[in-house]
């Protein structure tokens, strides 16, 4: 390769180099010369590409009250279960700070792509063991790190991922359609590798106590897994849960409290067109004549509201609707 000549001589560089020195030559006269530029790394996955997190934080919350229900149902526990918000870290991050053993179980989240992870502090499952079997609830604090979960410890891990599946699926349900199944179990997170190091996840931590025993259940979703609906998590969560009784209870306390309140109605018999100046000339006695209406309208807080006709009724005076008056049209609507 044949090595490039400057465009300019030693003796126009060394020109050049004297001019700037002295002043004589103008210098930053290019563009943007205020332009800052802003480090950005490539290799680094963009973590603001619309997760919106609160909607995370607002599954969670519906999937602890599912989750310490049906808990209850079947362990005969009830833990206190406090969510940290949804965090984006990377992969590496979130395993550096984890050591076995720990019930670590690489599940499936259909029909998105990608494999999740949930991770059970041996605190939980020990506590829920002794609640099953009629006792408080205790932990066993730390383990050896090589210790494994007995046939029975695991059918106790089992029912918890169980009840998790169901709470997780109902608590998703508004927003999507999933399933979860597991895949594997470990007791060492750093053989359960669903992402790579420098790949995001999406870590929903949950702190669980109960009685003295204190632990953690986490869930590890991929940023991938969870990339495909971030659309749907930046519009806002519904809430449909078996809530359509209180919603038709509201309705119906909030009608029975405006039915007591009280409004001016006035009948409008007529009204007249005239002039300040004949106006003023008025005395007892003047004759106003003008053309009687069709219905007098009836005005419900300085609002037409209906035309009616007036008449008597026994010994009052009454009047009957004939006619509703749509405030927001020129129209006039009849009532069946």
């Amino acid at each position: 390769m044949e090595k490039t000549e400057n465009l300019l001589s030693k003796d126009e560089l060394d020109a050049l180099t004297a001019g700037i020195e002295s002043g004589s030559l103008e210098v930053d006269t290019g563009f943007n010369t205020n332009v800052r530029a802003r480090k950005h790394d490539l290799t680094n996955e963009d973590s603001s590409l619309g997760v919106n997190v609160s909607a995370l934080d607002m599954i969670n919350e519906r999937f602890i009250r599912l989750f310490r229900l049906s808990l209850l149902e079947t362990l005969r526990t009830s833990p206190r279960i406090n969510p940290n918000r949804a965090q984006l870290l990377k992969f590496g991050d979130y395993m550096k700070d984890l050591h076995a053993p720990l019930s670590v179980n690489v599940i499936r989240m259909n029909p998105l792509r990608g494999s999740s992870m949930v991770l059970i502090d041996p605190n939980i499952v020990f506590s829920s063991l002794d609640n099953f079997f009629g006792g408080m609830g205790r932990g066993v604090g730390q383990l050896p790190p090589g210790r494994l979960f007995t046939q029975t410890e695991n059918r106790i891990i089992n029912i918890i991922l169980e009840v998790l599946f169901r709470s997780l699926k109902e608590a998703w349900a508004p927003l999507v359609a999933v399933d979860f199944e597991q895949v594997s179990s470990e007791i060492n997170p750093h053989f359960a590798q669903i992402a790579d190091e420098n790949d995001l996840v999406i870590v929903n931590h949950f702190d669980a106590e109960c009685g003295e025993t204190k632990g953690f259940i986490d869930i590890v979703y991929p940023y991938s897994a969870i990339k495909p609906l971030r659309e749907l998590l930046r519009s806002r969560v519904q809430e449909v849960d078996a809530n359509e009784e209180s919603d038709k209870k509201w309705k119906y306390d909030l009608g029975a409290a405006l039915g007591d309140s009280r409004v001016e109605m006035q009948v409008v018999l007529g009204q007249i067109q005239t002039t300040i100046a004949r106006f003023q000339t008025l005395a007892a006695g003047d004759l106003l004549y003008f053309k009687k209406p069709e219905f007098s309208r009836v005005v419900i807080n300085e609002v037409p509201a209906f035309e009616a006709q007036v008449g008597v009724s026994g010994t009052e005076m009454a009047i009957r609707i004939e006619k509703l008056i749509d405030p927001f049209k020129k129209e006039i609507s009849h009532t069946s």
